[in-house]
């Protein structure tokens, strides 16, 4: 089957996703069920189409809360899902004291893979970040009796690459949002990177407002989203068109 990329389909993922395996990271956010809104219901039986969709190198990074992970934990085990890591995403506002007993400013976004896959034959690229702090070590001056040996001292270099933290601050989509539960474009880049090979094939199962295409139009990989509300598709549709794509050398 010929697979379209850079595109949103419309419909149900559990029907129309399959089709298109094999896939080397599969994104979702999907509804958590926190809520009493009448949209944020769990979805059932996605998870082992997801899991047969993928490639065995590939990964599973889901959006979610700490309570529905541990609703969808046996879903998740049944699926053949294993948990790898997580990370915090941290933004600049959160709920009101309303909702919770502590400002709550941050959601979770769980790596899961293949559990009949080795976690070392999954595909990983290290991801840095540029803003490493310099400093300055130094050292003091020997006694005299040791001799005539002159101050040493350590610097570091300016800037400079670090290990990419897991907690990651990124300001969310509120004021622009096309999407009301719309996550930034340049959270879900550093997933991509990190988990798909380039010119490989991501899924999105739940694809909103299409932020996880435009994040693939930007590191160049491949994008196909699934989005069961036929005008919110069609959104993201024009939303990913209007994106240059990535091209060798680093320009967009």
């Amino acid at each position: 089957m010929t697979i379209f990329t850079d595109m949103v389909v419309t419909g149900d993922c559990r029907a129309l996703m399959p089709a298109h395996r094999p896939f080397d990271l599969i994104v979702a956010d999907p509804p958590y069920g926190d809520t009493s809104l009448a949209w944020d219901r769990r979805v059932d039986g996605w998870l082992p189409l997801a899991h047969a969709a993928l490639n065995p190198s590939g990964s599973m990074w889901v959006f979610g809360s700490l309570r529905c992970f541990m609703a969808t934990a046996a879903a998740l085990h049944d699926a053949g899902w294993k948990y790898a890591q997580e990370i915090v995403w941290e933004k600049q506002n959160g709920s009101s004291f309303h909702a919770d007993r502590f400002k709550r400013v941050h959601e979770l976004v769980a790596q899961f893979y293949r559990a009949d896959t080795a976690w070392a034959n999954i595909y990983n690229d290290v991801q840095t970040t540029s803003d490493a702090t310099a400093r300055t070590v130094r050292r003091k001056q020997r006694s005299p009796h040791t001799g005539h040996i002159e101050a040493g001292h350590y610097v570091s270099e300016d800037g400079g690459p670090r290990l990419m933290r897991s907690v990651i601050y990124a300001r969310n989509a509120h004021g622009h949002a096309i999407h009301p539960t719309e996550k930034p474009s340049g959270l879900i880049e550093i997933l991509v990177r990190t988990s798909c090979p380039p010119d490989g094939l991501v899924g999105d199962w739940f694809a909103g407002s299409g932020a996880a295409g435009e994040a693939c139009r930007l590191s160049g990989r491949r994008y196909l989203g699934c989005e069961i509300d036929p005008d919110m598709a069609e959104r993201a549709r024009w939303r990913i068109a209007g994106v240059l794509p990535f091209r060798d050398g680093g320009a967009a």
